[in-house]
């Protein structure tokens, strides 16, 4: 069983309906219980939205423990704000002055884009980030296997991580700035992109993902 995390602040339809095209002969379980989460094979962690309000829902709706403990065993992707769960701290924060903790997972911070970094040719870059962006993959994984070097995904975002070890980088996107978009650690892949609306290469890392043994 797949398990699509659900705990009130993802795009679960779509990457539960991607998931199912992939992967016809596997169960998908969009879900909020705990038990169900800890019986699945593989967990796709989504999540939209702001940072706070991510991590409120998700221990309001008492899902954080069986996060982490699929976390540290079995097969996880992660998605938009659910990779920068995965890190210390966010910049994002409904309190001025404050940040936002994450799941401590990854060392490193969520950071938002800089306005002297949004210039490209003497024009202005929009923040939020929106639309399609060219990949690099930073290092070879399983789940970039069959997809192109610099294929487009699809973005919606104003933060991204920035972690500590370059190991964890395993893709990146020229926005302004050079920013890591996508990581991986063990069973861990995380994406700031989102497979879902990223037609067929998004597909096929999904596919990849139902494939995978780490």
């Amino acid at each position: 069983m797949i398990a699509v995390i659900d705990y009130g602040m993802g795009n679960l339809r779509s990457v539960a309906k991607a998931l199912e095209h992939v992967a016809p002969k596997e169960s998908v379980l969009v879900t909020s219980d705990g038990a169900a989460i800890d019986r699945a094979a593989r967990i796709v962690f989504p999540g939209q939205g702001a940072m706070p309000d991510c991590m409120r829902y998700l221990r309001e709706a008492g899902l954080e423990d069986a996060v982490l403990r699929a976390l540290q065993s079995r097969p996880v992707l992660a998605v938009c704000i659910g990779e920068q769960m995965l890190f210390d701290y966010s910049e994002e924060t409904h309190t001025p002055g404050t940040t936002t903790p994450g799941l401590g997972l990854f060392a490193g911070a969520v950071v938002r884009f800089r306005d002297a970094d949004m210039r490209r040719d003497g024009a202005r870059l929009k923040v939020p980030h929106m639309g399609w962006n060219r990949v690099r993959q930073a290092r070879p994984h399983p789940l970039w296997y069959g997809i192109a070097d610099g294929a487009y995904f699809y973005f919606v975002h104003s933060y991204y991580v920035a972690p500590a070890a370059v190991q964890l980088t395993v893709g990146q996107t020229d926005y302004g700035v050079i920013f890591t978009c996508a990581v991986a650690r063990d069973n861990i892949f995380a994406t700031q992109f989102h497979p879902e609306k990223s037609a067929a290469a998004g597909l096929r890392l999904y596919e990849n993902f139902t494939r995978w043994n780490p």
